[in-house]
């Protein structure tokens, strides 16, 4: 057990436990519900937007996805300045439902063919709330984990919560992905088997609630609220900057842009350059989602402890360099390979999931350590979510830049080695926040950057 920091409530080791993994499952679910549509993109492009060019149809397909994205950020602002004021748990309950209610809906919308114009129209707005509701998700999760278990386990705790989640929601969506595909086969999937998916997403919130009842609020968040006066008090934009350098925050941006664009262009694009470039079948494609998701929990755990034994500024360096070269020669290789060959792309998937994931493992710790208790969730929740927006808007990018499919292996290449690079470029100028997070709130108006402090004597 850590040493107690003056002021904040010691958890049990429940509370820890039920923190950590109500963290990860809520933030599981919610991607869950938004991978949904990465993996029936190929099937309803054509539904809700029909179009004569396949590249087209499915750029319009990825930009439906990318407009929830967008709304991410301002989700992250109404519902962070929630969770700063009213606390972390409450604002879990409240998303993670909405999340849940708004993909069910998606389900039951009527196609282009039926309703003409008003299908995409319905569509992209039911997408727009769902990203509302999910940049409030944001807000809680990656902060209330964190903030719960003591220092020496917060990097592993960051890497369960924003890689595990992620990974874990991916192996859901592959799942129920490989189920409904087996009872709604063919031509039946192409009728209902697309709209049980968004079912589901209802569902997964329910299961969400149900563990949320056994939750505890944060530590951290309790005794900052006991001053009520200043950590009930909503967070504003320019407080943001009052509590880091300019250079520090353009740095974060540009850092979680880097690792969120890493994400979408290989697990998020990857059930698409499968069914699209190598031509597998629904169910062997199926089956190598299911373990390339698999693989990012193991790595998301191992880079977030990495980043508290080693600090966040060198892991993110590290990873970085290998990404710069790895990931499009991974993606070119991918590009030549057949249905037929099946353990080859089991392999090359797995290599391009575990680098790409690796690079955000440590990032939600790193967000939370940069800004002070009555900011964090707002802070964090924003960079995040504003960072993966523009990141997952490459997934469209590399359609609409591509003539032809055969042409998205080499334009994806191209894109993989600028996004590594602007990761890099943020890791280069941001701080070394390893242990800030129990830091006295800085003065109002300071425009420092906080300070890499000791290393705090519970790390083992």
């Amino acid at each position: 057990m850590s040493a107690a920091v003056p002021g904040i409530p010691v958890p049990s080791p429940k509370q820890m436990i039920t923190a950590g993994t109500a963290s990860a499952v809520g933030f599981a679910f919610d991607l869950f519900d938004l991978f949904i549509l990465l993996y029936v993109a190929s099937t309803i492009g054509p539904l809700f937007f029909p179009s004569s060019s396949p590249t087209l149809t499915l750029a319009a397909t990825f930009a439906s996805f990318g407009v929830s994205l967008v709304m991410r950020p301002l989700g992250g602002a109404v519902f962070g300045r929630y969770a700063d004021k009213h606390g972390r748990r409450r604002c879990m309950v409240v998303t993670v439902g909405g999340v849940g209610l708004a993909t069910a809906v998606m389900g039951a919308l009527p196609t282009f063919e039926t309703v003409g114009v008003v299908a995409p129209i319905v569509f992209v707005a039911l997408r727009l709330v769902q990203g509302l509701f999910v940049g409030g998700v944001v807000a809680s999760t990656h902060t209330l984990g964190t903030e719960t278990v003591p220092q020496r386990w917060r990097g592993l705790v960051s890497g369960l919560v924003g890689g595990g989640g992620a990974g874990l929601g991916a192996v859901i969506a592959s799942l129920v992905f490989l189920g409904v595909s087996a009872a709604f086969p063919g031509p039946a999937f192409d009728a209902w088997g697309w709209r049980v998916m968004f079912f589901t997403g209802l569902l997964a919130s329910l299961l969400s609630l149900a563990l949320f009842r056994v939750l505890e609020e944060s530590p951290v968040w309790v005794a900052a609220a006991k001053d009520a006066a200043e950590a009930r008090e909503p967070a504003r934009a320019r407080d943001l900057l009052s509590a880091t350098t300019t250079r520090t925050l353009i740095a974060s941006i540009a850092l979680v842009i880097g690792a969120g664009a890493q994400y979408y262009l290989t697990s998020g694009y990857l059930p698409t350059f499968l069914a699209q470039i190598n031509e597998l079948a629904t169910g062997p494609r199926g089956v190598l989602l299911v373990w390339t998701s698999l693989a990012i929990l193991p790595i998301a755990l191992l880079t977030g402890h990495l980043s508290e034994r080693y600090g966040r500024r060198p892991v993110f360096l590290t990873i970085g360099v290998v990404n710069l070269f790895a990931l499009p020669l991974l993606v070119t290789g991918m590009a030549g390979l057949g249905p037929d060959d099946t353990g080859t792309l089991l392999v090359y998937g797995l290599l391009l999931t575990v680098l790409a994931n690796a690079s955000y493992a440590a990032v939600p710790i790193f967000l939370n350590e940069l800004f002070p208790t009555r900011l964090r969730a707002t802070a964090t929740a924003l960079i995040w979510n504003g960072g993966f927006a523009i990141g997952g808007l490459t997934t469209t990018f590399v359609s609409l830049a591509s003539p032809t499919v055969a042409d998205i292996p080499g334009r994806l290449a191209i894109f993989l080695g600028a996004v590594v690079a602007l990761f890099l470029i943020g890791a280069l100028f941001v701080p070394e926040t390893r242990g800030a997070l129990d830091r006295e709130e800085p003065a109002h108006g300071s425009d420092r950057a906080p300070a890499t402090p000791p290393a705090p004597a519970d790390r083992a």
